[in-house]
């Protein structure tokens, strides 16, 4: 399971990140918007571990947040947060938070919401997606394609996952631009290169374009 932790305290950061490792998880950390964004596009967490008060404003973690679900980002968020006000935590929920813990807090609770929020994401992403001749395991990141197995990048795993475990969602250039491209100068080009990338691996009806962005094609 990938966990992306977002916390611009250097000792806490630190911490967590080796205490989730020791945990057996896979995990980014970034202490700034830019290398969270960075870091969501190279491939897409099991689990946003985010703080509010980041170098970008006081309300910079809530505004994440919220353009991630915006952008059809559906996979659990904890805020972690010293934040404890009930409207921070009702904002904090109403934007698309899972669970909102404040800090400090005790590291067995933290290591049981993890645990409880990771095990409602793997409902989702346990076993294989199959359609057509695509098959994409998400535990191992394998891409097979009429039985045969196809290396893609990272960047391209992860946009292709988020087709997989949507099928029937239509997102939109601005969506996958804020997901996955978000440093990209060419702006909606890199999107298109992208989808580009991904037909001349897998053919080129993998992904369609459809009026108002493109879909999973394969039926």
């Amino acid at each position: 399971m990938r966990i992306l932790l977002v916390e611009d305290e250097l000792d806490l950061g630190q911490a967590l990140t080796a205490l989730l490792r020791q945990e057996r998880y896979e995990v980014g950390w970034a202490t700034c918007l830019e290398e969270a964004y960075r870091l969501l596009a190279e491939a897409e967490p099991d689990l946003l571990v985010l703080d509010v008060m980041l170098p970008e404003g006081e309300n910079a973690g809530f505004e994440l947040a919220r353009k991630l679900r915006e952008s059809g980002f559906l996979n659990p968020i904890l805020f972690l947060t010293a934040r404890d006000a009930l409207d921070d935590r009702v904002e904090g929920l109403d934007l698309g938070g899972d669970d909102y813990l404040t800090k400090p807090f005790d590291i067995p609770e933290f290591l049981a919401r993890v645990r409880a929020l990771l095990r409602r994401e793997s409902q989702v992403k346990r076993g294989k997606f199959e359609r057509g001749p695509l098959r994409v395991d998400f535990i191992s990141r394998r891409v097979y394609w009429n039985g045969q197995e196809v290396a893609l990048s990272k960047q391209e795993f992860a946009l292709l996952e988020a087709f997989a475990l949507h099928p029937e969602k239509v997102f939109t250039l601005e969506e996958l631009l804020l997901r996955f491209f978000p440093e990209a100068a060419s702006g909606v080009y890199a999107v298109r290169m992208g989808v580009a990338r991904l037909r001349s691996k897998l053919g080129p009806d993998i992904v369609v374009t459809v009026p108002g962005g493109y879909r999973l094609g394969v039926s």
